[in-house]
């Protein structure tokens, strides 16, 4: 990853770069990809850690932004293949509980480092205050996250009579995204995966009465309210998508994945 050139997890090998991080302050212009027509436009963003949030404008003189992020819920991570730009970063954060994502790229490959390592910073800062007790080493693997796996699967609805469509499915952390595109702004629906101890459980294969699949390697998540059903193009595809579901589902929730579990939203 571009980012692999910095010598620390959290600030750059720039001097001027780490002044700035520690100032907790960034604002400049990326190019961010529409949300309805697909177009990359120039839009300012700015990183503010005295106001918690990333904020960007869709004028230059604009004086509310189009969007702020808590800083508490800002991802970001490198897509340049989704992006279809090697300097191309994906944003995410939380609106109404639901993922939002923001599709950026800069001409310079150092000037979006710069932007994803003040970002990560910006999240350390913050972890340092909600979690005082905690070791910087605890508070690094927090600051930033890549996706344990995304591609394309067939789902149906709730009722399993629907028949089935083929969607984008993200796995972030415990939340399963699905999209019709993979560069979409908002979700379709997100399912929430917990652990094993909570009744949540991932089987090879789907119940003998489903149809309307064109894809043959199924897949059914278990959770305490409902099953999910998935099938994939390929025996591959099936095998890591359910290692991937195995290895959420084999890990204890957190106290505070509960309060995420409990306040879930899912779109069917």
């Amino acid at each position: 990853m571009p980012a692999a050139s910095f010598t620390s997890p959290v600030f750059g090998k720039d001097e001027s770069h780490r002044q700035e991080l520690l100032q907790g302050y960034r604002e400049g212009f990326l190019w961010k990809r529409g949300r309805d027509n697909g177009q990359f436009l120039s839009r300012k963003f700015v990183l503010s850690e005295r106001e918690g949030a990333l904020k960007y404008f869709n004028k230059n003189d604009a004086k509310e932004p189009k969007a702020i992020m808590k800083i508490e819920h800002l991802n970001a991570t490198f897509q340049p293949a989704k992006i279809g730009n090697p300097h191309g970063l994906q944003i995410t954060y939380l609106k109404d509980n639901s993922t939002r994502n923001i599709f950026v790229y800069h001409e310079d490959g150092k000037e979006i480092v710069d932007w994803f390592n003040a970002i990560r910073a910006a999240r350390f800062h913050y972890l340092q205050v909600a979690f005082p007790g905690a070791s910087d080493s605890d508070l690094v693997p927090k600051l930033s996250r890549n996706y344990l796996k995304e591609g394309y699967m067939e789902k149906t609805g709730p009722k399993q009579t629907e028949g089935f469509k083929k969607r984008w499915f993200t796995m972030d952390d415990r939340r399963l995204m699905y999209f019709k595109d993979p560069l979409d702004a908002f979700a379709r629906g997100e399912v929430f995966i917990g652990s094993k101890e909570n009744s949540y459980k991932v089987l090879e294969g789907l119940p003998p009465s489903t149809q309307g699949n064109h894809w043959q390697h199924g897949i059914t998540i278990v959770t305490p309210d409902r099953k999910f059903l998935f099938a994939c193009e390929t025996e591959d595809d099936q095998l890591e998508w359910i290692t991937t579901f195995q290895k959420v589902i084999s890990r204890p929730m957190l106290p505070q994945e509960y309060a995420v579990e409990a306040h879930f939203k899912h779109k069917p």
